[in-house]
Protein backbone atom coordinates (compact mmCIF):
# COMPACT_ATOMS: atom_id res chain seq x y z
CA UNK A 1 0.00 0.00 0.00
CA UNK A 2 1.78 3.35 -1.07
CA UNK A 3 0.71 6.58 1.44
CA UNK A 4 1.93 9.90 1.24
CA UNK A 5 2.50 12.26 -1.27
CA UNK A 6 -1.13 14.32 -2.42
CA UNK A 7 -2.83 13.19 0.55
CA UNK A 8 -4.76 15.62 2.57
CA UNK A 9 -3.72 15.67 6.24
CA UNK A 10 -6.62 16.42 9.18
CA UNK A 11 -8.20 14.58 11.85
CA UNK A 12 -11.43 11.85 11.52
CA UNK A 13 -12.96 8.93 13.10
CA UNK A 14 -15.71 2.46 17.23
CA UNK A 15 -13.17 -0.67 17.06
CA UNK A 16 -12.97 -1.62 20.62
CA UNK A 17 -11.47 -4.73 20.26
CA UNK A 18 -9.38 -5.03 23.39
CA UNK A 19 -12.52 -4.41 25.67
CA UNK A 20 -14.08 -7.54 23.57
CA UNK A 21 -11.13 -9.82 24.61
CA UNK A 22 -12.33 -8.90 28.16
CA UNK A 23 -15.91 -10.04 27.53
CA UNK A 24 -16.84 -6.17 27.96
CA UNK A 25 -19.58 -4.14 25.66
CA UNK A 26 -17.14 -1.46 24.05
CA UNK A 27 -20.49 1.24 24.39
CA UNK A 28 -20.97 0.21 27.92
CA UNK A 29 -16.72 0.55 28.39
CA UNK A 30 -17.26 4.24 26.94
CA UNK A 31 -20.37 5.39 28.82
CA UNK A 32 -19.38 3.89 32.35
CA UNK A 33 -15.69 4.60 32.39
CA UNK A 34 -15.99 8.12 34.41
CA UNK A 35 -12.98 9.58 36.14
CA UNK A 36 -10.03 12.41 35.86
CA UNK A 37 -7.24 12.38 33.82
CA UNK A 38 -4.64 13.35 36.61
CA UNK A 39 -1.99 10.72 35.86
CA UNK A 40 -2.94 10.58 31.99
CA UNK A 41 -0.38 12.08 29.73
CA UNK A 42 -1.72 15.00 27.81
CA UNK A 43 -3.39 14.23 24.35
CA UNK A 44 -1.10 14.94 21.18
CA UNK A 45 -2.83 16.21 18.26
CA UNK A 46 -2.44 15.73 14.36
CA UNK A 47 -0.49 19.13 14.42
CA UNK A 48 2.53 17.84 16.31
CA UNK A 49 5.09 14.79 16.08
CA UNK A 50 4.91 15.15 12.03
CA UNK A 51 8.18 13.56 12.26
CA UNK A 52 6.81 10.31 13.63
CA UNK A 53 6.17 7.86 10.84
CA UNK A 54 3.19 5.74 12.40
CA UNK A 55 1.55 9.38 13.38
CA UNK A 56 2.50 10.63 9.30
CA UNK A 57 0.93 7.37 8.43
CA UNK A 58 -2.61 7.62 10.39
CA UNK A 59 -2.50 11.25 9.02
CA UNK A 60 -2.75 9.95 5.56
CA UNK A 61 -5.20 7.72 6.14
CA UNK A 62 -7.40 10.19 7.49
CA UNK A 63 -6.56 12.64 5.27
CA UNK A 64 -7.70 10.62 2.24
CA UNK A 65 -10.94 9.38 3.88
CA UNK A 66 -11.38 12.98 3.56
CA UNK A 67 -11.19 13.30 0.07
CA UNK A 68 -13.49 10.44 -0.19
CA UNK A 69 -16.58 11.70 2.15
CA UNK A 70 -16.04 15.20 0.93
CA UNK A 71 -16.96 13.82 -2.53
CA UNK A 72 -19.80 11.47 -1.33
CA UNK A 73 -21.26 14.21 0.74
CA UNK A 74 -20.80 16.66 -2.09
CA UNK A 75 -22.84 14.22 -4.61
CA UNK A 76 -26.19 14.23 -1.98
CA UNK A 77 -24.98 18.27 -1.72
CA UNK A 78 -23.94 17.96 1.85
CA UNK A 79 -20.34 19.67 2.90
CA UNK A 80 -18.74 16.88 5.09
CA UNK A 81 -17.73 18.16 8.63
CA UNK A 82 -14.28 16.41 9.40
CA UNK A 83 -13.58 16.02 12.53
CA UNK A 84 -10.42 16.13 14.94
CA UNK A 85 -7.75 13.15 15.63
CA UNK A 86 -6.58 13.49 19.14
CA UNK A 87 -3.34 10.76 19.27
CA UNK A 88 -2.80 9.94 23.27
CA UNK A 89 -0.39 7.61 25.63
CA UNK A 90 -1.64 5.54 28.21
CA UNK A 91 -4.97 7.21 28.90
CA UNK A 92 -7.13 9.95 27.58
CA UNK A 93 -10.04 12.38 28.28
CA UNK A 94 -12.99 12.51 26.30
CA UNK A 95 -16.68 13.74 26.00
CA UNK A 96 -17.44 10.01 26.73
CA UNK A 97 -15.43 9.77 29.51
CA UNK A 98 -12.05 8.86 31.12
CA UNK A 99 -10.19 5.99 28.97
CA UNK A 100 -7.02 3.88 28.45
CA UNK A 101 -5.17 2.68 26.41
CA UNK A 102 -7.04 -0.74 26.91
CA UNK A 103 -10.22 0.43 25.38
CA UNK A 104 -8.26 0.65 21.65
CA UNK A 105 -9.17 2.90 18.81
CA UNK A 106 -12.42 4.89 19.86
CA UNK A 107 -14.40 7.49 18.21
CA UNK A 108 -16.48 9.62 20.88
CA UNK A 109 -19.61 11.11 19.48
CA UNK A 110 -20.19 13.42 21.77
CA UNK A 111 -17.27 15.57 20.53
CA UNK A 112 -16.91 14.23 17.21
CA UNK A 113 -13.41 12.83 17.78
CA UNK A 114 -11.30 9.54 17.00
CA UNK A 115 -8.87 8.63 19.95
CA UNK A 116 -6.05 6.78 18.98
CA UNK A 117 -2.97 5.06 21.15
CA UNK A 118 -0.39 4.57 18.45
CA UNK A 119 0.48 1.60 20.35
CA UNK A 120 -2.45 -0.43 19.25
CA UNK A 121 -1.32 -1.20 16.13
CA UNK A 122 1.65 -3.43 17.44
CA UNK A 123 -1.30 -5.13 19.54
CA UNK A 124 -3.04 -5.24 16.34
CA UNK A 125 -0.19 -7.39 14.87
CA UNK A 126 1.49 -9.11 17.39
CA UNK A 127 -1.82 -10.46 19.56
CA UNK A 128 -4.19 -10.56 16.32
CA UNK A 129 -1.93 -11.93 13.73
CA UNK A 130 -3.31 -8.79 11.86
CA UNK A 131 -0.08 -7.45 9.97
CA UNK A 132 0.23 -4.92 7.49
CA UNK A 133 -0.42 -1.42 6.57
CA UNK A 134 -3.63 -1.80 5.13
CA UNK A 135 -5.21 -3.66 7.98
CA UNK A 136 -4.43 -0.62 10.37
CA UNK A 137 -5.87 1.09 7.45
CA UNK A 138 -9.25 -0.56 7.61
CA UNK A 139 -9.01 0.32 11.66
CA UNK A 140 -8.39 3.99 11.15
CA UNK A 141 -11.70 3.68 8.16
CA UNK A 142 -14.25 1.44 10.55
CA UNK A 143 -13.56 4.58 12.76
CA UNK A 144 -14.35 7.23 10.16
CA UNK A 145 -17.32 5.12 9.20
CA UNK A 146 -18.70 5.85 12.74
CA UNK A 147 -18.20 9.32 11.84
CA UNK A 148 -19.97 9.55 9.20
CA UNK A 149 -22.94 7.90 11.02
CA UNK A 150 -23.27 10.24 14.08
CA UNK A 151 -23.29 13.38 10.71
CA UNK A 152 -26.27 11.51 9.41
CA UNK A 153 -27.92 11.35 12.77
CA UNK A 154 -27.23 7.61 13.78
CA UNK A 155 -26.59 7.97 17.50
CA UNK A 156 -30.05 9.67 17.85
CA UNK A 157 -31.85 7.33 15.81
CA UNK A 158 -30.45 4.30 17.40
CA UNK A 159 -31.15 5.74 21.22
CA UNK A 160 -34.87 6.04 19.55
CA UNK A 161 -35.19 2.51 18.75
CA UNK A 162 -33.41 1.70 21.90
CA UNK A 163 -36.07 3.23 24.46
CA UNK A 164 -38.98 1.61 22.25
CA UNK A 165 -37.00 -1.86 23.29
CA UNK A 166 -34.99 -3.05 20.48
CA UNK A 167 -31.93 -4.67 21.67
CA UNK A 168 -28.39 -3.71 21.53
CA UNK A 169 -26.37 -6.93 22.32
CA UNK A 170 -27.49 -9.78 20.44
CA UNK A 171 -26.41 -11.20 16.44
CA UNK A 172 -29.04 -8.94 15.52
CA UNK A 173 -29.25 -5.96 17.74
CA UNK A 174 -28.49 -2.24 17.21
CA UNK A 175 -24.33 -2.56 17.98
CA UNK A 176 -24.11 -5.36 15.61
CA UNK A 177 -26.32 -3.36 13.32
CA UNK A 178 -23.96 -0.26 13.67
CA UNK A 179 -20.84 -1.65 13.78
CA UNK A 180 -21.44 -3.95 10.33
CA UNK A 181 -22.53 -0.61 9.01
CA UNK A 182 -18.85 1.04 9.73
CA UNK A 183 -17.17 -1.84 8.41
CA UNK A 184 -19.46 -1.70 5.35
CA UNK A 185 -18.35 2.44 5.31
CA UNK A 186 -14.38 1.04 5.58
CA UNK A 187 -14.92 -0.86 2.12
CA UNK A 188 -16.47 2.25 0.64
CA UNK A 189 -13.80 4.29 1.42
CA UNK A 190 -10.82 1.43 0.00
CA UNK A 191 -12.83 1.63 -3.08
CA UNK A 192 -13.32 5.17 -3.94
CA UNK A 193 -9.28 5.26 -2.48
CA UNK A 194 -8.24 2.84 -5.20
CA UNK A 195 -10.15 4.58 -8.14
CA UNK A 196 -8.88 8.05 -7.02
CA UNK A 197 -4.96 6.71 -6.13
CA UNK A 198 -4.70 3.63 -7.81
CA UNK A 199 -2.46 2.76 -4.59
CA UNK A 200 -3.19 -1.21 -3.34
CA UNK A 201 -0.48 -3.45 -3.81
CA UNK A 202 -1.10 -7.27 -4.00
CA UNK A 203 -2.15 -8.57 -0.73
CA UNK A 204 -3.69 -5.25 0.60
CA UNK A 205 -6.97 -6.50 -0.05
CA UNK A 206 -6.44 -9.98 1.74
CA UNK A 207 -5.15 -7.47 4.93
CA UNK A 208 -7.66 -5.66 5.72
CA UNK A 209 -9.98 -9.04 5.32
CA UNK A 210 -7.45 -10.80 7.82
CA UNK A 211 -8.25 -7.93 10.08
CA UNK A 212 -12.08 -8.25 9.92
CA UNK A 213 -11.78 -11.68 10.91
CA UNK A 214 -9.40 -10.98 13.43
CA UNK A 215 -12.19 -8.72 15.39
CA UNK A 216 -14.99 -11.12 14.68
CA UNK A 217 -16.90 -11.48 17.82
CA UNK A 218 -17.20 -15.36 17.46
CA UNK A 219 -13.15 -15.63 17.32
CA UNK A 220 -12.58 -13.06 19.89
CA UNK A 221 -14.96 -14.69 21.85
CA UNK A 222 -13.55 -18.28 21.38
CA UNK A 223 -10.23 -17.08 21.84
CA UNK A 224 -10.82 -15.15 25.08
CA UNK A 225 -13.61 -17.38 26.94
CA UNK A 226 -13.44 -20.74 24.99
CA UNK A 227 -16.88 -20.50 23.83
CA UNK A 228 -19.64 -18.28 21.13
CA UNK A 229 -22.39 -16.36 22.90
CA UNK A 230 -24.35 -15.22 19.99
CA UNK A 231 -26.45 -13.74 22.49
CA UNK A 232 -23.82 -10.91 23.40
CA UNK A 233 -22.56 -10.21 20.39
CA UNK A 234 -21.47 -6.36 19.64
CA UNK A 235 -20.09 -6.00 16.44
CA UNK A 236 -20.65 -9.03 14.41
CA UNK A 237 -19.29 -12.14 13.41
CA UNK A 238 -16.08 -12.56 11.63
CA UNK A 239 -17.93 -13.66 8.11
CA UNK A 240 -20.25 -10.81 8.87
CA UNK A 241 -17.27 -8.59 9.30
CA UNK A 242 -15.30 -9.56 5.98
CA UNK A 243 -19.21 -9.43 4.30
CA UNK A 244 -19.94 -5.89 4.99
CA UNK A 245 -16.69 -5.12 3.78
CA UNK A 246 -16.45 -6.60 0.76
CA UNK A 247 -20.00 -5.33 0.08
CA UNK A 248 -18.98 -1.58 0.82
CA UNK A 249 -15.63 -2.22 -1.65
CA UNK A 250 -17.77 -3.90 -4.19
CA UNK A 251 -20.15 -1.42 -4.30
CA UNK A 252 -18.65 1.79 -3.79
CA UNK A 253 -21.79 3.68 -2.71
CA UNK A 254 -22.88 3.97 0.94
CA UNK A 255 -26.30 3.42 -0.30
CA UNK A 256 -25.46 -0.25 0.03
CA UNK A 257 -24.30 -0.56 3.95
CA UNK A 258 -27.99 -0.27 5.25
CA UNK A 259 -27.34 -2.66 7.83
CA UNK A 260 -30.70 -1.55 9.79
CA UNK A 261 -32.87 -2.89 7.04
CA UNK A 262 -31.26 -5.81 6.14
CA UNK A 263 -32.90 -9.07 6.87
CA UNK A 264 -29.94 -10.82 6.88
CA UNK A 265 -26.85 -9.99 8.74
Amino acid sequence: MRVGGGLGLGGIAIVVILSLVMGEDPLRVLSQIQGTASEAPAPRTSGSGEADPELQFVQSILGDTEDTWDALFATEGAQYQRPKLVVFNGATQSACGFASSAVGPFYCPGDGQVYLDLSFFQELEQRFQAAGDFAQAYVIAHEVGHHVQNLLGLPRQIQAARQRGTPMEGATGLSVRQELQADCYAGVWAFNAQQRLDWMEPGDLEEALNAATAIGDDRLQQRGQGRVVPDSFTHGSSEQRVRWFKRGYEAGSPAECDTFRAKQL
